[in-house]
């Protein structure tokens, strides 16, 4: 599963909308097919997602979350168009300050807080699978 923080989200809507859909669709192929030209390691634990569309190169810098037993998060905490081979050294300091973001706290974001509906549905259906 790949989560966007808020940063991540609002560099995507700042896109036009052929560019938007190409990073989606790269990110989802990423998704089922281990392809190091979508999502390519650059450190111990940050990765980036990678589009190259019209020459130019989008990226989006994420990490995995793996503190939960059941489901890996990739999370995604900011994009930008790559002007040069190496990534920015400030960009990847901004990562590595977004990373404190954990799987609960996307959980309670996106699901809800344990202890709602919600919340209480969808843990009882991770036990289920």
């Amino acid at each position: 599963m790949t989560h966007c923080l808020d940063e991540a989200f609002e560099f995507l809507s700042g896109l036009e909308r052929k560019q938007y859909e190409k990073i989606l669709y790269n990110i989802r192929k990423s998704q089922v097919e281990l392809d190091p030209e979508l999502f390519k390691k650059l450190s111990d634990d940050i990765w980036e997602f990678r589009t190259l569309y019209q020459g130019l190169q989008y990226r989006l810098l994420a990490f995995w979350d793996k503190t939960s037993t059941i489901n890996t998060l990739v999370v995604s905490t900011h994009g930008f168009v790559k002007k040069r081979s190496k990534v920015p050294d400030n960009e990847s300091k901004k990562l590595e300050k977004m990373k404190a973001y954990t799987l609960d706290q996307v959980q309670d974001k996106l699901i809800g807080k344990i202890g709602t509906p919600k919340r209480d549905i969808f843990e009882y259906e991770l036990q289920m699978d």
